[in-house]
């Protein structure tokens, strides 16, 4: 209810919202001054009149210093309406408007809320020993007794500031950046019930000893203001550690648990100590934690069946549905005679000699900035410049394609590869249908990759690149022309070349049948 009706005053006061926190905190400091001269009267025979005029000398002492507080506020609030009206503020003004009124508040009270309390105490008190023709030691009395209500009042004021803000608060947090660099620079839990109880348990103290019969003096106000503090400090010393414990310790371990969770550590949990709100929290942290973790372990698994770099972006949602044209290099490597190896070895036999021969070659892909678009039985297609762009994708390709034909054979199969690139315009994107999506590339390139690698059987080559590849290469290798050859479903012949460092010495052989 409270937070309805100060979001209504902010709508409704737009730019002069200023004059409203200025006449809430001093209208509520007011107050106090109000209840504070009429508490200390008691204590002494004097006039209604004479009580009124104090009254009037307090009144007026603390609306000047809350008017002061209030102008100094009035920038602030001026350089959020700056900032709001802004059509696209920067992030980092967003941090700095949010900083200045999340904190602004907290750090005026702290730095001007004593010389503001000494100036409106000090007159008032000044003002009633001499009315009240109290001598020095009468005004050694009202300035105690007044000291702990100003301290009251000013403990008030801030939080009705620090609700009054709140409207602010909300839209600012709203258009906060991620992970920008949140600093504790407000008032702790802890702070706010030491600064707080002291001030009210005294203050109730004075007050309830003010209203019932008491002995009349300065004297007599001294000691039960000193009293008062003493019971008032030991009772909320005990509250607030207890409470603070109740309070701190929980919101410390849930900081704990985020700070593992943000390394990494989805398994850390908070102890619902509670059935409050803080238990709440501390079950939903662990929730969230829970969630995490789930969706890590499904991150695994997916990257288990894809290549992690095309995991991150499918789950970054960056990618558009409809894919896109990207200029990229096809690496296309199959195994040689794998058909005679399968008719021979077990079933455990071939997948183990698979599993082997990827193993090998997969981590040659990736450390090349390529990504392994898919398994082809005993080959493979790989793509280079797409989805992560690389300007010497033709470069890393065919380094990729040298190392892999330099690994030689894999395992005691005695199995070699034959790797085809080739550079050119692609699809790429999501395809499949009915619920089920496969990221790849499709377009003549990847085609024409296939059929190069078929090709090196045919020139007795490990490695075999196309004309279009050679021509996107910037720190070429030394090639070997191999002319220009048929490729199948190709309507026009293609130029091929072999890298010298993988030039066989073995003579040509003509080519076997596909495998």
């Amino acid at each position: 209810m409270r937070l309805r009706l100060v979001r209504l005053l902010h709508r409704r006061s737009g730019a002069q919202y200023w004059l409203v926190v200025a006449a809430a905190e001093g209208g509520a400091a007011v107050l106090v001054a109000l209840a504070t001269v009429l508490l200390v009267s008691t204590y002494f025979a004097t006039s209604w009149s004479s009580v009124a005029l104090v009254a009037l000398v307090a009144a007026c002492g603390t609306a000047a210093a809350a008017g002061h507080a209030a102008l100094r506020m009035r920038p602030k609030l001026a350089r959020f309406r700056d900032w709001q009206a802004a059509p696209d503020p920067s992030d980092a003004a967003t941090v700095q408007v949010w900083r200045e009124t999340v904190v602004g508040n907290w750090e005026a009270y702290r730095g001007h809320a004593g010389r503001l309390s000494l100036i409106t105490v000090l007159p008032a008190s000044a003002f009633a020993a001499w009315q009240w023709e109290l001598g020095w030691g009468g005004l050694g009395a009202l300035l105690l007794a007044c000291v702990v209500p100003a301290y009251y009042a000013t403990v008030v004021s801030y939080s009705i500031g620090e609700l009054l803000a709140r409207p602010l608060v909300d839209e600012i947090a709203g258009r906060l950046p991620d992970g920008f660099d949140f600093r504790a620079e407000g008032p702790s839990l802890h702070k706010r019930l030491t600064l707080a109880l002291p001030a009210y348990t005294t203050t109730a103290a004075v007050l309830t000893v003010g209203l019932l019969d008491h002995g009349e003096g300065a004297a007599t106000l001294a000691i039960t203001v000193l009293v008062a503090l003493a019971v008032g400090i030991g009772l909320s010393t005990e509250l607030t550690v207890l409470l603070g414990d109740a309070i701190t310790s929980p919101v410390r371990r849930i900081r704990a648990q985020l700070a593992q969770v943000r390394e990494g550590n989805f398994a850390a949990r908070s102890p619902v100590t509670s059935g409050d709100e803080l238990g709440e929290l501390a079950h939903d942290v662990n929730a969230m934690a829970q969630g995490l973790a789930e969706r890590e372990e499904m991150r695994a698994a997916f990257g288990t069946y894809m290549d992690k770099a095309v995991v991150e972006l499918i789950l970054s949602g960056a990618f558009p549905p409809e894919g896109i044209e990207a200029q990229a290099s096809i690496l296309f490597c199959d195994v040689r005679g794998f058909t005679a190896y399968a008719e021979h070895a077990s079933a455990a036999e071939v997948i183990a000699t698979l599993n082997q021969m990827f193993a090998t070659i997969v981590p040659i892909v990736e450390q090349h900035g390529g990504h392994v678009d898919k398994f082809l039985g005993d080959g493979l297609l790989a793509v280079f410049g797409t989805p992560q762009h690389h300007v010497d994708h033709a470069d890393r390709a065919v380094a990729a394609a040298c190392e892999i034909a330099a690994a030689g054979s894999f395992g005691d199969s005695g199995l070699t590869v034959g790797v085809g690139v080739n550079s050119g315009t692609v699809v790429a994107g999501p395809l499949g249908g009915a619920g089920r999506l496969n990221f790849s590339v499709i377009g003549d390139a990847v085609n024409t990759a296939a059929r190069v690698e078929a090709a090196t059987r045919q020139t007795g080559d490990d490695v075999l690149i196309t004309e279009a590849t050679r021509r996107l290469l910037t720190r070429p290798p030394e090639l070997t022309p191999r002319g220009v050859l048929e490729l199948k479903g190709k309507a026009q012949p293609v130029e091929l070349y072999a890298p010298m460092a993988t030039t066989p010495v073995r003579p040509t052989r003509p080519a076997p049948a596909r495998e």
